[in-house]
């Protein structure tokens, strides 16, 4: 019996360019897979790009690594992207993107992937590239890029967002894999924070950059800050350095429950342009 070709294959450095034009659709929405391939992700992670093609054209692609992250992935895409890393089960930690692409492969990969710790069912998509940011009120002057000698000072923030926002801390044990994360972020620039003393008050980071898009993430302020209305002016700063200094877009996204940073991003002006869902798995 003759064995038919997948449609899905590992993209190759010589993907590149097409892989980005197809992330350049929508760079809000893509914006975490093309920064992992301007990065040189098919260079140093082969395999970790999977490319949907139709003939010669690639049509979707997917980040198949520590996360699952569709892009542009019609019904098609999805099933065959799908078929693919349906044995995956123990190397993901998550799916998100896209509302429709991760119901699409949530709903062809839950009898072998679930069940999930938890679904983001509705995570608003905001995205704004205005400068300065439509807001009448100040920038907070005390947010600046971390420094390298401050990563001790940033860990304790960081891992304080990770565990908020995903319900376990980042590392048990030796804390070396999680401090080369938080360096590599502040040692590109990407961590900014508002510090006095020994203590980090607030924090957030780039996360990724590509397709002329910047996404922001890990946003945190201390407990002890909130509901001071401190947001706004802290996150217009943060803004402010990322359309100035970063990207011509900045984006974010925001769980749907999380109610008093949905108010900050609105009263800051960003634009919501799409639905992520997130499954924890």
């Amino acid at each position: 019996m003759l064995r038919t070709q997948s449609p899905v294959r590992a993209l190759t450095p010589a993907d590149r360019d097409e892989a980005l034009a197809l992330c350049a659709r929508n760079p809000a929405a893509n914006v975490f897979v093309a920064a992992r391939i301007e990065e040189g992700a098919l260079y140093s992670q082969p395999g970790s790009v999977l490319g949907y093609h139709v003939g010669s054209e690639l049509r979707g692609l997917a980040w198949a690594s520590a996360n699952l992250v569709p892009v542009e992935c019609d019904v098609e895409a999805i099933d065959a992207i799908a078929h693919r890393v349906r044995r995956w089960r123990r190397q993901c930690a998550s799916i998100f993107g896209p509302t429709d692409q991760v119901a699409g492969l949530w709903l062809r990969l839950a009898p072998q992937w679930g069940p999930p710790r938890t679904i983001r069912q509705e995570q608003p998509l905001l995205t704004m590239r205005v400068l300065p940011p439509p807001w009448d009120g100040p920038a907070d002057p005390r947010v600046r890029v971390a420094r390298l000698d401050e990563i001790d000072l940033v860990m304790p923030a960081a891992a304080a967002m990770f565990t908020d926002e995903i319900g376990y801390p980042p590392f048990v044990g030796s804390s070396a894999a999680y401090r080369s994360v938080i360096a590599g972020l502040i040692r590109a620039g990407r961590t900014l924070l508002w510090a006095e003393g020994s203590r980090v008050l607030f924090k957030a980071d780039i996360g990724s950059v590509g397709v002329g898009a910047a996404q922001i993430q890990g946003v945190w302020l201390a407990p002890q800050l909130r509901g001071r209305q401190l947001a706004a002016p802290l996150m217009a700063a943060v803004t402010a350095h990322v359309l100035t200094h970063v990207a011509a877009e900045a984006t974010l996204y925001v769980n749907d429950f999380n109610l008093p940073a949905r108010r900050t991003y609105d009263t800051l002006g960003y634009q919501r342009v799409g639905t992520f869902t997130t499954v924890l798995l």
